[in-house]
């Protein structure tokens, strides 16, 4: 096929800038902002090394799901080698799992933008900001890739700023000696206060369940792939600058935060941060943290919107959603894959009006949410473990190694077991994890009348003659020598 004939494709168009910043956006989640409070209330000072270890693992995460995208550039995300490695049944269980994760969790940032607008006009109808949110998201996503690329960058450009002001405020205080309820700013209120492990084992247990959803989105960067100018150097570079990213924005803010006040007099109905400035003097600190989470809540959005269109167009490529969604528009953007998106986030409109407490069904969407991104994350390792195993001849050609790769996907996955297990101990958590099995029984069922299609039998005996070269390629290429992981 001439250059002239072949069919149109997503444009690289996403910048080296760009793509640190949606890395870093995707890191920042708006659980930092809403979610810290009720980390620190259950965990007290240990929630500090429940960041230190979610941060840890998913930096392995993002390095197997590095290496495995630079292996073969026309990766267009983490499905597409889940499916290529493990079969069709992995595309079709990743790429609507994570559609389903994103969808959910913009649900959620809808709703929660509705009431954050509410903020300054408390007698405007709830669903009108939400809507115009909506509109909002698709006017940024519909011209060009790098209209969101652009939009991204600064929103994350807000939140970083907000996190770096709040550390700089805190420690002035800190040098400061400041006092405030009787209590005097310093590091020594993160062990005065019952030790760093005040409310027990359980306790820094409790604080995992809700620490993660703070990290959901941080494999955003992944789904840029296709679209990001120069892959191999871009994303070994945001991938790379994890570690430092959890540090200070994390670890860092939340040392700060408890540092100042002691933790006991944080609850899991405010945002430590409007506390801090506050505390700080600020004039209209409420206002001004209401604005941060506001664009926080609308980037997470953004990035869903991006992320399910791109992944649904991908599933559309392969046969596992419909063919209209492959379409592109002259601007190179998957605009009916966005608009499919787009609808479903009209459900948060409804939501407003349900009955109950918002608290409530937050920690169960959030839950949920959790859950399919665990599985999105799981089944990376895993084409990571395969990937091994299979292609060693890729893998030693690979200029972007993950470290520790014999043993750390196995690490990560125990880990994995072990965050599922915490959210059994609470009762909250523990009616999202009993439901979340129901979204994977539909999709099996999906896929069962999926495979019946001729078209999709093809691709799995195309898939099987591969896996089955493979492994004769294998047999017959020498052994490498052993090299470090």
């Amino acid at each position: 096929m001439s250059a002239t004939q072949q069919p149109p494709h997503l444009e690289r168009a996403l910048s080296n800038r760009h793509i640190q910043l949606i890395a870093i956006g995707g890191a920042i989640g708006t659980g930092l902002f809403m979610g810290s409070g009720k980390t620190i209330s259950v965990a007290g000072p240990s929630v500090i090394f429940v960041y230190m270890i979610i941060g840890f693992m998913l930096y392995f995460v993002m390095r197997a799901m590095g290496e495995l995208l630079l292996s073969n550039l026309e990766y267009k995300n983490f499905g597409d080698f889940a499916g290529d490695i493990l079969g069709p049944w992995a595309a079709f269980f990743t790429g609507w799992t994570y559609w389903f994760c994103w969808v959910v969790t913009g649900i959620a940032d809808v709703v929660a933008i509705a009431h954050y607008v509410s903020f300054w006009w408390p007698d405007l109808p709830l669903w009108i900001p939400a809507v115009a949110c909506i509109l909002l998201l698709l006017a940024l996503n519909l011209p060009t890739v790098r209209a969101f690329g652009e939009t991204e960058f600064w929103f994350a450009l807000i939140k970083i700023i907000a996190i770096i002001a709040l550390i700089v405020v805190g420690l002035v205080m800190i040098v400061t000696s400041f006092e405030t309820e009787g209590s005097r700013a310093g590091f020594s209120n993160l062990w005065a206060h019952g030790g760093m492990f005040p409310t027990g084992f359980m306790g820094f247990v409790a604080g995992f369940q809700i620490a993660v959803f703070a990290f959901v989105g941080i494999e955003l960067v992944g789904t840029t792939a296709a679209e990001a100018k120069d892959p191999e150097v871009t994303l070994p570079r945001a991938i790379n600058s994890i570690p430092i990213r959890v540090l200070l924005f994390y670890v860092g803010s939340l040392i700060v935060l408890m540092a100042v006040r002691p933790w006991t007099t944080y609850s899991a109905d405010e945002s430590p941060f409007v506390g801090m400035f506050a505390l700080a003097g600020l004039v209209g600190a409420a206002g001004v943290v209401n604005f941060v989470v506001l664009t926080s809540a609308t980037s997470s959005a953004n990035s869903g919107i991006y992320s399910t269109s791109r992944m649904v167009y991908g599933l559309a490529q392969e046969g596992d959603a419909p063919k209209s969604f492959a379409r592109l528009s002259s601007r190179k953007v998957p605009r009916n894959a966005l608009l499919f998106s787009c609808m479903f986030l009209l459900a948060g409109v409804a939501l407003l009006y349900a009955e109950g407490s918002v608290a409530e069904a937050f920690t169960m969407v959030t839950t949920i949410s959790a859950l399919c991104f665990m599985f999105v994350w799981s089944i990376i390792m895993v084409s990571y473990i395969v990937y091994r195993r299979r292609r060693p001849q890729l893998h030693a050609a690979s200029k972007f190694k993950m470290p520790g790769g014999t043993f750390m996907p196995y690490v990560v996955l125990a880990f994995f077991g072990f965050v599922i297990w915490a959210l059994t101990t609470q009762p909250d958590t523990l009616t999202a994890l009993a439901l979340t099995p129901l979204w994977f029984l539909a999709l099996g069922i999906g896929y069962l009348v999926l495979r019946r299609n001729p078209q999709h039998a093809a691709i799995r005996a195309l898939h099987e003659a591969k896996v089955r070269q493979e492994h004769q390629d294998k047999e017959t290429t020498p052994a490498e020598p052993v090299r470090a992981p």
